[in-house]
C-alpha cells in the first residue's frame, strides 16, 4: 500500500510551499488508495513557536487536506511527534556508534570556523576534516565529559545515487559529502537522521517533498544502506518561483494560507491554484475539485522545472468559484469581511440577492464585500472624474429629479419595467440613454462602473433610489458635490 506523509515544523504558518507539498502527498495518495500521514517535526525546539502545530492543521484542514493518520487522530505508526520518538532515535545512534559507522566529533565551534575559514581563503568548500574520525579509540578524551556531537562515516569513495520520480538519476560523489552531524551535543538526533527512522518505522513509500530537499537525500540513504534498511522511492517536486524567477517571497505578495483568507482567496481557489503549480490535468482542464484531480494525479504529470507564482492567475481562478459556489457558501466565507465593514443588512434587500447581483464582478471576497456597500448604505463620496463628467452637466438635476418623479409612478419596479422608462426618457429629451444611466449609476452608488444598472436598481428598490436621485440632485443644486481637483 502506498504511504506518504507530509512532515512540517511547527516554526510558523503555513506556506504556500507547505500546502502545496502536503496537497500532492495527499492527492498522490488518494490516487493510489494509500495512506496520507501528518507528522510534526518539533525536535528543534529552539525554533518552535507556540500554536504553530495547531495553526499548521487549521490552514490545511481549511483547504480540504485531511490526514489519515496523524498526532490528533492517532494510527497504528504512533506517536506523529518526533519529539516524542527520541528514545529510538538514541537506539539507533548507539547501533551506528557500536558498528564503527559513526564516530563522536568533541571539535569546538571556534575550531569548526577556523577550519571554515582556512578552506574559504583557499577557495574550498566547507567541508568537515575528518580528524575526531582519526582518533584512535585509546584516545583519553572519550572518557572526558567534553561534549560532543555525532557524526556519519560517509564513505570516501564511489557516489551514491538518487533514482528521483520526477527527476531521473541524479549522482553525487561520495567524496565531496561532508561527515555530516546525526546529533547535537545534547543527544538531540538532527532533521536527516531522525527522518530517515521515522519514514521507515511509519512504513513511508514514498517521499514526495520540494527540490530544496533534494541536497539531503544522499546523505539520507547513506543512513538508510548503515542500518540496513529499505529506502522509499523520492520524489522532489519543483520550486515555486516569483514572476521575475528570485524566491518568493513576502515583496511578492501573500505567503501564507492565512495571508490568502485575510485577501479575501477562497480556499477552494487557492487549493485549485496549488495544484496547476508544477502539475496539470491529462486534458488541460483547470478547475477542479480535490476529488477530480484525485482521480488524475500522478507523479509523471509533475513538471521538472520550477512553477511561477501568477497573482492574478490566483485572482482570476478565485473569481471563478465566485460564481460556481452555491450562494450560501460564498455568504458564509464572505460574512467576516462585511462584519468588518460594519454594515446593518437589515437595511437594505436580502443578503443572497445582493451577492448574486454583484459577485460577477468580484476577484476576491474583500473586493465583494466591499462592492455590497451601496447597497446598505448610501455612498458619502462621489468618483471625481465622475462627478466632473456627470454632475456638473446643468441638466443633471433636473434629469435626476425627472427619473425620481417618474420610479414614483411605477406600479411595477422590474427591470423591463426600469429599461422601458429610460427608452421613454431619453426619446422625449432626444438624447442617449447612456446619458440618463450613468449619472444615475453615480448618484445612486457613488461610482461610475459596477452591476447592469436596472438590474442594480431593481435591487436597491423603488423608495431607496427615488431617495437617493432626489438627495443628490438638491446635493449638485447646492453646490455640495464638487469634484476634487
Amino acid at each position: 500500500m502506498v504511504r506518504v506523509r507530509y512532515a512540517p515544523s511547527p516554526t510558523g504558518t503555513l506556506h504556500i510551499g507547505g500546502a502545496r507539498t502536503a496537497l500532492f502527498n495527499y492527492l498522490f495518495a488518494k490516487h493510489h488508495h494509500g495512506r496520507f500521514i501528518l507528522r510534526v517535526e518539533d525536535t528543534d525546539r529552539a525554533r518552535l513557536v507556540p500554536g504553530s502545530e495547531e495553526a499548521m492543521m487549521k490552514g490545511l484542514r481549511s483547504l480540504g487536506i485531511v490526514w489519515d493518520e496523524g498526532p490528533d487522530v492517532g494510527g497504528d505508526y504512533g506517536p506523529y511527534r518526533q519529539s516524542e520518538r527520541v528514545k529510538r532515535h538514541q537506539q539507533a545512534l548507539e547501533q551506528l556508534l557500536a558498528q564503527g559507522l559513526a564516530y563522536r566529533c568533541y571539535c569546538t565551534p571556534e575550531e569548526l570556523e577556523a577550519e571554515k575559514k582556512r578552506l574559504a581563503a583557499l577557495k574550498l568548500p566547507p567541508r568537515y576534516s575528518g580528524k575526531c574520525r582519526l582518533r584512535p579509540p585509546d584516545d583519553p578524551i572519550y572518557q572526558s565529559d567534553k561534549p560532543f556531537v555525532v557524526r556519519m562515516k560517509v564513505p570516501t569513495e564511489g557516489e551514491t545515487v538518487v533514482h528521483d520520480l520526477i527527476r531521473g538519476t541524479v549522482v553525487f560523489e561520495n567524496r565531496i559529502l561532508d561527515d555530516f552531524v546525526l546529533a547535537k551535543s545534547d543527544g538531540t538526533p538532527v532533521y536527516n537522521f531522525a527522518v530517515v527512522l521515522d519514514d521507515h518505522d511509519m512504513g513511508i513509500t514514498h517521499v514526495i517533498r520540494g527540490e530544496e530537499h533534494l541536497s539531503n537525500t544522499p546523505k539520507q540513504i547513506l543512513i538508510y544502506q548503515a542500518l540496513n534498511l529499505p529506502t522509499p522511492q523520492f520524489a522532489h517536486v519543483p520550486m515555486i518561483l516569483a514572476p521575475d524567477r528570485s524566491k518568493l517571497s513576502k515583496r511578492h505578495g501573500a505567503t501564507s494560507v492565512e495571508e490568502y483568507r485575510q485577501q479575501g482567496i477562497l480556499p477552494e481557489a487557492l487549493v485549485n491554484y496549488l495544484l496547476l503549480l508544477g502539475w496539470s490535468a491529462p486534458d488541460e482542464t483547470e478547475i477542479m475539485t480535490l476529488d477530480q484531480a484525485a482521480k488524475w494525479f500522478d507523479l509523471d504529470r509533475v513538471q521538472h522545472t520550477a512553477a511561477i507564482y501568477d497573482y492574478k492567475k490566483l485572482e482570476w481562478m478565485n473569481s471563478q468559484y465566485l460564481r460556481l459556489l452555491p450562494i450560501d457558501q460564498v455568504i458564509e466565507y464572505l460574512m467576516p469581511f462585511l462584519e468588518d465593514l460594519h454594515l446593518d443588512l437589515s437595511k437594505g434587500p436580502a443578503l443572497p440577492v445582493a451577492v448574486e447581483l454583484v459577485r460577477e464582478r468580484a476577484h476576491t471576497l474583500k473586493e465583494l464585500a466591499e462592492s455590497l456597500v451601496f447597497l446598505y448604505q448610501r455612498p458619502t463620496s462621489f468618483d471625481p472624474k465622475g462627478m466632473a463628467k456627470h454632475f456638473h452637466v446643468e441638466s443633471t438635476p433636473a434629469r435626476l429629479r425627472t427619473l425620481a418623479e417618474r420610479f414614483q409612478e411605477l406600479t411595477v419596479w422590474d427591470h423591463d419595467h426600469l429599461v422601458a422608462l429610460y427608452d421613454e426618457e431619453a426619446a422625449r429629451e432626444n438624447i442617449k440613454r447612456a446619458e440618463l444611466i450613468h449619472p444615475t449609476r453615480l448618484a445612486v452608488t457613488g461610482k461610475t462602473v459596477g452591476p447592469g444598472l436596472f438590474e442594480l436598481l431593481e435591487v436597491l428598490g423603488q423608495k431607496e433610489t427615488v431617495a437617493r436621485l432626489k438627495e443628490v440632485a438638491t446635493a449638485i443644486e447646492e453646490e455640495r458635490l464638487i469634484p476634487t481637483p
